[in-house]
């Protein structure tokens, strides 16, 4: 796409996005926004069907490759298309694409090329899922929690950032797998599924980059702008001194070292405490498990806290998915 070409509007005709780039249909369900809407403009097709129009124009700009605008957008509306977006991934599109490739690849033997291709598809379709979970169940409940003006002291939008891997490039080694070893016959059904892969593919690069350039960027204003309100709030009623070494003052400034300062700062006993603080143990489940005293686990814990400036099972559990110190599925839901 051009980026001279002016930014969509809301005085447009819907239809006419649609007629410039046909992947906007994507957008539009993901928004919840049906069809059949005639000749009316962006303004009133999102008013009528109670979307956001700033963020579907943010939205819809940034996909088209045009200029775009994060200002006044609705994080509700972002994460409402997010999650609609990670359902279809999930539900839909992996599936599918999953079923056309039994149907061509020969997997009656274990030591196949089509077996192992299968199974490299599923290790990826996997770490989709896991991703993917980490927002619904961690990411976006953190947001919620801001917008209802309440920001965890212990965990930054920041952190996730830094461990945000785009997923899309997998898919795109198994498709050359595909392209380049293996030898079907039925040449259509092998490029039907090979244009899914494609398809799939570009999409993901898509909503990874939208969330790396939209949804994350207004994450963190919105996280500032909280956090700035409650120091505040702190600020007028603080009766302690405010520069004591109790009061966060300087080890505030512990969020500012990288993730992987931290985990060099930690002890392995440290990390196996905070791999069962996520798995949801109390101080006496993990003090059983691992044959030490209540005591020494809460003196662990307090170790962590201050190492990592990261108190609570919620922080922690975040911090220990985006380093690697625990896989999504050994985590209960929330």
């Amino acid at each position: 796409m051009n980026n001279r070409r002016k930014p969509y509007t809301a005085g447009q005709i819907m239809r006419s996005l649609i007629s410039d780039n046909s992947l906007l249909l994507m957008a539009l369900s993901r928004f919840g926004i049906s069809l059949g809407f005639g000749d009316k403009t962006v303004g009133e097709v999102c008013a009528e069907q109670q979307v956001d129009t700033a963020t579907f124009l943010s939205i819809a700009n940034f996909i088209s490759g045009l200029p775009y605008s994060c200002d006044n957008i609705s994080l509700e509306t972002l994460m409402s298309y997010l999650k609609k977006a990670h359902s279809f991934f999930l539900d839909f599109q992996l599936p599918m694409i999953r079923r056309k490739l039994l149907e061509v690849l020969d997997c009656s033997d274990v030591d196949s090329l089509g077996f192992l291709i299968l199974r490299l598809y599923d290790d990826y379709a996997a770490e989709v899922r896991n991703h993917m979970e980490v927002e619904n169940d961690h990411i976006f409940p953190y947001v919620e929690s801001l917008l209802e003006g309440n920001a965890d002291q212990n965990f930054a939008i920041e952190s996730y950032a830094r461990g945000h891997t785009h997923i899309a490039p997998k898919l795109k080694e198994l498709k050359d797998i595909i392209v380049r070893y293996y030898p079907e016959k039925d040449i259509d059904l092998l490029n039907s599924a090979l244009f899914d892969i494609i398809t799939c593919e570009q999409d993901l690069h898509s909503h990874c980059q939208v969330e790396d350039m939209i949804f994350i960027p207004a994450v963190a204003e919105l996280e500032a702008k909280v956090r700035m309100e409650m120091n505040d709030s702190e600020d007028t009623s603080a009766t302690d001194p405010v520069d004591g070494p109790e009061s966060g003052g300087e080890n505030a400034d512990g969020g500012n070292s990288s993730d992987e300062e931290k985990l060099k700062s930690l002890s392995e006993r440290e990390k196996e405490i905070i791999c069962h603080i996520a798995k949801g143990l109390t101080n006496k489940e993990i003090a059983q498990k691992l044959y030490l005293s209540v005591h020494t686990v809460a003196t662990h814990r307090r170790n962590i806290g201050n190492k990592l400036q990261i108190h609570s099972p919620a922080g922690l559990t975040i911090f220990a998915i985006v380093n690697g110190l625990l896989p999504i599925a050994e985590i209960p839901r929330l």
